[in-house]
């Protein structure tokens, strides 16, 4: 029986790295002191974009190249190439058709843009990893998440412009025989918080008819906490499958938007705080990748080892829930 494996994982972010101070001066002199805010959030710094030459293709490219090397790999060896972002630099050609074609992958991988904003590259690999078991010419596959956020961040909203950071995020899904990798996944949907999170914020007929009023995000309040209790039972119905307990999990590898988030799960199911695994404080808060640049983290500081448990979780706009589980 086959199984679907991250073979290798690598990042890429900008090189230029900004600390709170330079938003707390900017929000400072519009009369809004945003230093409690950034404590909670949990930010310290984070990587942004400030060139014309980059932007979310080239990140996504940049971290797939990474990744091929890491692997040994080449683009002719994927049989498939998903592209995740709630950026995208084209909506067509796919950016998955321009990776394809930067990397050198093969006629017959099948190519495809996936969109589910910032829960995106989890969802992806998810999708990815489901259609492998069930194909076996595909063989590999390269999954990438990038958004270059900055780039619709509000200057005068702190919660978009103080928090966003710039990334991307590339893995190797690889077929096996060993019994190891993706293992299952769970969702939940809500679309209360439809409304609140919106870009463009008069869509996209607006935008480009020039009727729209802003081209940046739309992030109006809304009770994020409201997730938590879904969240609790999504991970105790996914671990309930397969036999598991909260403290088989080797790593926690969640969105990295608010600290308080794995604060509170953490606490909840009283696992260990080394293994809640958060980047935040030094990313910011990248969108789809915030997941996997999380795992990065794990891998590179030596808290995930192959053969352990690994639970994905992340919130896209709206909102939706995803919560995945894979033996690395």
């Amino acid at each position: 029986m086959s199984h679907i494996r991250i073979h290798s994982l690598e990042i890429y972010h900008p090189e230029l790295s900004v600390d709170n101070s330079f938003y707390i001066d900017h929000f400072d002199r519009r009369g809004n002191d945003i230093r409690r805010l950034m404590k909670h959030m949990g930010r310290e710094r984070r990587y942004i974009i400030d060139n014309e030459e980059e932007n979310t293709l080239t990140m996504g490219i940049a971290a797939a190249e990474k990744v091929l090397a890491r692997a040994g790999m080449t683009g002719a060896d994927m049989d498939m190439i998903v592209f995740s972002t709630q950026v995208p630099e084209t909506t067509f050609p796919a950016n998955a058709l321009m990776l394809h074609h930067a990397v050198g992958a093969p006629s017959h991988a099948m190519l495809l843009d996936s969109n589910a904003n910032c829960a995106g590259m989890t969802v992806a690999v998810d999708h990815a990893a489901r259609y492998m078991l069930t194909s076996p010419s595909v063989k590999r596959a390269l999954v990438v998440g990038s958004d270059y956020n900055t780039l619709i961040a509000n200057p005068e909203d702190a919660i978009t412009f103080a928090n966003y950071g710039d990334a991307a995020a590339a893995v190797i899904l690889e077929q096996t025989e060993e019994e190891t990798g993706f293992v299952d996944s769970i969702y939940f949907t809500d679309t209360v918080n439809r409304d609140k999170i919106l870009y463009p914020p008069q869509g996209l007929a607006s935008a480009v008819k020039g009727t729209s009023t802003s081209h940046v995000i739309q992030w109006l309040p809304f009770d994020g906490s409201v997730a938590l209790p879904h969240t609790y039972e999504m991970v105790e119905t996914l671990l309930t499958r397969h036999a598991l307990t909260v403290h088989d999990i080797k790593a926690y590898c969640f969105s990295q938007l608010v600290l308080p988030n794995l604060q509170h799960f953490q606490e909840h199911f009283a696992v260990d705080p080394d293994r809640m695994i958060y980047v935040g404080d030094r990313f910011g808060y990248t969108g789809t990748s915030s997941p996997f640049i999380a795992l990065h983290d794990a891998l590179e500081s030596g808290r995930v080892q192959r053969g352990d448990y690994v639970l994905f979780w992340t919130v896209g706009a709206g909102y939706q829930l995803i919560a995945m589980l894979f033996k690395y």
